[in-house]
């Protein structure tokens, strides 16, 4: 099947097109920050994580794992260890989806001033 009759079978404008949902997460900031962390440090635990990525939260962190682990992104390890560790890894499905992420943070880091110079001249004629 060619891409255009697979890309066919989904449309994101339909309410109930299931990919809206998966855009939806991945599109969210904190899917995209641990995305591209784990992209940059390979296999990390939970702790590395939240220190890593300044201002998310314990229970947005582990949602976001959560998350990213059911879609088939992360994989979780565990290891039997006292205490437990737990560590996260990008999958195959993963890494596609990092260098998408990798080219919106390249996008945002090159047009960064472009986009401060839009909001300073939109909130000065509010």
């Amino acid at each position: 099947m060619d891409t255009d009759q697979v890309r066919g079978k989904w449309d994101a404008t339909k309410g109930a097109c299931p990919t809206r949902q998966v855009l939806g997460r991945i599109g969210d900031t904190w899917t995209m920050l641990v995305i591209s962390t784990l992209e940059k440090g390979g296999t990390l635990r939970s702790g590395q994580l939240k220190s890593i990525i300044e201002g998310i939260t314990q229970k947005m962190l582990t949602q976001t794992l959560r998350h990213l682990e059911r879609d088939g992104v992360v994989r979780r390890e565990v290891v039997p260890t006292v205490p437990v560790t737990v560590s996260y890894t990008l999958t195959p499905l993963g890494l596609s989806l990092a260098a998408a992420v990798a080219t919106m943070r390249t996008w945002a880091y090159d047009h960064m001033d472009e986009i401060a110079a839009a909001r300073t001249e939109y909130d000065a004629n509010l």
